[in-house]
């Protein structure tokens, strides 16, 4: 997935290189050897959805595309366990992974091992992950409006029922759990078998947390772009870095470098110093799209970034304010619909994600659609389909394909891997369907 780099071009003051899977923005004049560069991790089939970082600095990606990259000496080796998209993940140390998604499903990976052990399942999609800091407790967070507490020792699970969807999860240095709730509220649990102390109440759905050194104040990101800093103990105030962007989607803390990174809808990661409590930074890292994940390195001199792209990236954060965005975010449904007649957008906005549609192998999320019309359902070779589709009676043609979208995934095929969608426009279903027969037709 890796090459080395092979060009050096001149653009806008700054020196590029790029490969396949790398690139370089270096000030011009700069030495490489500075360590001031620009990654790019490459090779998912699908947005990047999560990071994780561990203490040895192994980069852990999770993908839309069903699948987790695990990346050594800037390659990866692929985990595919998952049936959904990989929303959240973890270390428990330096080589085991927790990895969860919206197929409500838990995996514990070994060190080395490419054999998962699932570690449980929620009733709904699992959206973050947080390690006990003793390393013997896995604690999730659910839209199903559960905690799950996960112990390593083979110890009985256990749920906390908060009664609202889940966004996040924090563990403190004494054990309490804090948990942000799609209800706008910050709620701790010092005991699991107690009722929880309200920390914040603020009315919006509350999406990301981060926790300061010791727990004595917790930042927080919520759905109207609140970015505020509270007193663990009191709730109190302790600084408010509102600005008119909203969601936020991202946050990361590093301790040894007093830095919180946030990410938004809007493509801005804005970091803050902790100690001074004042904006260090604030810049566009992507094009277009949102910010979807950060995580530092553990010097702090790097933080990971990912959004709509297929890549992750490692942005310097020296380098913050000083180079372009460079994230793209310009995914094919984010295009100018007049740019497209309406069969090829329907595409985009509905397939391109999950399908390719050329030959050969894909590591997009669903099979790639290529000879599509009149092959047998669940029969490409190379593809791990769900159990619902094995020996399938479904030949894919306009009929059927125009049922699947009329009717729904859900509905048409039960327990398939699809997400829900509908096409509900007969025209626009017909006219996805003639795209279809022209771009997936086997060339004679």
């Amino acid at each position: 997935m890796w090459c080395r780099l092979s060009a050096l071009v001149l653009r806008t003051g700054y020196l590029w290189a790029a490969c396949a899977a790398t690139v370089l923005a270096l000030p011009a004049g700069a030495d490489p050897a500075d360590g001031d560069e620009f990654t790019t991790l490459k090779g998912h089939g699908g947005p990047v959805m999560a990071l994780a970082v561990s203490p040895e600095g192994q980069v852990a990606t999770g993908s839309f595309d069903n699948a987790v990259g695990l990346w050594s000496d800037r390659t990866p080796r692929w985990l595919e366990a998952h049936d959904a998209a990989v929303t959240a993940l973890a270390f428990v140390d330096a080589g085991r992974l927790v990895t969860a998604g919206d197929d409500f499903a838990l995996y514990l990976w070994p060190k080395g091992g490419q054999q998962a052990e699932l570690i449980g399942r929620h009733l709904g999609k699992i959206r973050a992950l947080a390690i006990a800091p003793d390393r013997e407790m896995l604690v999730s967070a659910s839209w199903d409006g559960n905690i799950g507490l996960w112990p390593f020792d083979g110890g009985a699970e256990q749920r906390i029922a908060v009664g609202s969807g889940i966004n996040d999860v924090s563990i403190g240095p004494g054990g309490a759990i804090y948990a942000a709730t799609m209800e706008g509220q910050i709620l701790v649990y010092e005991d699991a078998g107690q009722p929880p102390r309200r920390l914040v109440d603020q009315g919006f759905g509350i999406n990301q947390l981060a926790l300061g050194p010791g727990g004595h104040w917790l930042a927080y990101g919520a759905v109207d772009g609140a970015t505020r800093v509270v007193d663990t103990q009191t709730g109190e105030p302790v600084a408010d870095f509102t600005l008119e962007r909203r969601p936020i989607l991202a946050m990361a803390h590093h301790e040894g470098t007093a830095r919180l990174a946030v990410g938004d809808g809007q493509g801005y990661i804005m970091m803050v110093d902790t100690e001074t409590w004042r904006i260090s930074a604030d810049f566009r890292a992507t094009h277009d799209g949102p910010v979807w994940a950060l995580e530092f390195a553990p010097d702090g001199q790097t933080i990971w970034a990912a959004g709509l792209d297929d890549l992750a990236y490692g942005w310097p954060v020296a380098l913050m304010g000083e180079a372009e965005a460079q994230m793209a975010g310009n995914r094919g449904f984010l295009k100018d619909p007049e740019t497209m007649p309406n069969g090829e957008r329907q595409f985009m906005r509905k397939c391109s994600i999950c399908h390719a549609l050329g030959p050969g192998e894909s590591c997009k999320a669903g099979p790639s659609l290529y000879d599509v019309f009149g092959r047998p359902a669940g029969t490409l070779a190379g593809y791990r389909y769900s159990q619902v589709l094995d020996g399938s009676d479904i030949i894919w043609g306009e009929a059927t394909i125009d049922a699947l979208f009329d009717l729904g995934p859900d509905h048409y095929i039960p327990g398939s891997k699809m997400p829900m969608q509908r096409i509900t426009d007969p025209q626009d279903r017909r006219d996805l369907i003639a795209f279809l027969k022209r771009a997936t037709k086997v060339e004679k």
